[in-house]
């Protein structure tokens, strides 16, 4: 016993010491690389209006595969969704989507609100430009907001968050903007057409798109990849971005997994103890991340396989996505025998997000983003273990994937101005909660805009003070 205390806290005393006197990271200065095919070309500047129209024959087409689905293996008896998918559920999908959704009217509805192209860095990069309605009776400022998705979602999970935050609210003098884009490779942007554009890249992209649309400084949100890059939109451009609001929290560092060491033994130093079930034991949980995170895997080492059977068959999609869209939306949806799938969603906000993937081939080259995040010259890069200064919120919704607590996020995220933990949710906050997560931004933004009034008050009366006394 006490040779294996000893132990552990001269391991202890050698780690802290390692990380005492490791040296400050230089943030990088990335470049505007150019990743559109052939050799860099000027970007033009103009910005042209965009409205989703499929052609007739992409669907028809969609509807013979779908018509020429192979029959499927019967599941395990009691397996739900244990397994993967159901194929008895799967077989409910793939009939609403070729006897009962309709693309037509769908599409109408993506159409809602003004959507754009403009080329940045070689690429056509898609977005939703919403502006709010701004009531002519009081002052209030209009703050433009970038919100980023991952995968495997789209620019569909924002549709009911939208007028959430373009409707000004009666006892707050702010409204948002909303640029909400497609990351490149993903439905209606771009995809690259080289190697190497990882997180950070992106980051410079949207930079870029917001600089296009006039906005100097702005406030940025995201959850999945969205999260990760905005992040490090906040280590890259800390004089650009106002603050971030993230729904999905990520700290990669050796300090960070120390500490969720020490609280399996000493769980008070590391999370309060309501939250203790969110991160202990770690086995359960270790065991939860190996057995979602498989994709991933594949996705970073090999997505180019897996795309290529994905694109040719719209039910191994549906399978392939809808999967995620049970089982990180609430674990225990896995046990029942349909996913859970309607339990947040309807079927045609399901099917519109495959839609998006499929009308526009986009499933492999939003693949792509996992190798270039865990390639090589990413992690030599390491942007993704760089410090944020920038205001930050973080809202953990109760089924996100994993779980930091506040004390291990503040290790990065220091300037951790919101910490929440909205009732309910999952990984897909915007498209499950919407009201949730929209009450999580205007919480934050109200904090932070107050904070920032207050500095720029105090400034305004010392400079007032200093004149007094010249």
């Amino acid at each position: 016993m006490w040779k294996g205390a000893a132990v552990f806290l001269l391991a202890t005393l050698a780690i802290g010491w390692h990380l005492r006197y490791q040296g400050p990271v230089e943030v990088p200065d990335l470049p505007n690389q150019y990743w559109g095919p052939g050799k860099p070309v000027p970007d033009p500047k103009d910005i042209k209006p965009f409205k989703i129209d499929v052609p007739k024959e992409v669907i028809d087409d969609l509807n013979k595969r779908l018509d020429s689905t192979r029959s499927f293996v019967e599941p395990l008896e009691g397996s739900a969704w244990t397994y993967g998918i159901s194929s008895t559920y799967l077989k409910t999908v793939l009939n609403h989507w070729r006897k009962k959704y309709n693309w037509s009217q769908r599409q109408a509805l993506l159409n809602k609100y003004p959507q754009f192209k403009t080329k940045i860095q070689g690429l056509d990069i898609h977005f939703y430009h919403v502006k709010p309605q701004v009531p002519k009776d009081r002052k209030v400022r209009v703050l433009p907001l970038l919100m980023l998705h991952g995968w495997p979602g789209s620019i569909v999970e924002f549709q009911k968050i939208i007028p959430m935050l373009t409707t000004a609210k009666p006892d707050e003098n702010f409204v948002f903007e909303l640029i909400i884009p497609s990351l490149p490779g993903y439905g209606f942007s771009q995809a690259a057409a080289r190697p190497g554009l990882g997180p950070a890249q992106m980051a410079v992209v949207f930079k870029n798109l917001m600089q296009r649309l006039g906005f100097e400084q702005f406030y940025t949100q995201g959850g999945d990849w969205g999260s990760l890059i905005t992040a490090n939109m906040a280590v890259l451009y800390p004089k650009k971005v106002i603050g971030t609001h993230l729904n999905m929290c990520f700290i990669e560092s050796h300090k960070a997994h120390f500490l969720s060491l020490v609280g399996a033994y000493i769980p008070s130093l590391v999370v309060d103890s309501e939250h203790y079930s969110k991160m202990y034991p770690l086995s359960y949980h270790f065991g939860r991340l190996i057995e979602e995170t498989g994709y991933l895997h594949i996705q970073a080492t090999k997505p180019e396989t897996v795309g290529a059977a994905l694109t040719d068959s719209p039910a191994g999609l549906a399978a392939y996505i809808l999967e995620k869209f049970s089982t990180w939306t609430n674990p225990d949806y896995r046990f029942r025998d349909d996913g859970g799938l309607l339990e947040k969603f309807t079927m045609d906000e399901l099917l519109d997000n495959l839609m998006v993937y499929w009308v526009t081939n986009s499933i492999t080259t939003s693949q792509r983003l996992y190798a270039e995040c865990f390639s090589k010259a990413n992690r030599e890069l390491g942007v993704d273990k760089m410090p944020i200064f920038v205001p930050t919120a973080c809202a953990n919704f109760p089924h996100e994937l994993a779980y930091r607590s506040e004390t291990i996020l503040k290790e990065r995220f220091t300037n951790l101005v919101q910490f929440t933990h909205p009732p309910r949710g999952g990984h897909f906050a915007a498209f499950e909660e919407p009201e949730l997560l929209a009450n999580d931004v205007w919480s934050f933004v109200h904090k932070l805009e107050q904070r920032l009034s207050d500095e720029k008050r105090q400034k305004q009366e010392a400079k007032k003070e200093k004149a007094k006394k010249a």
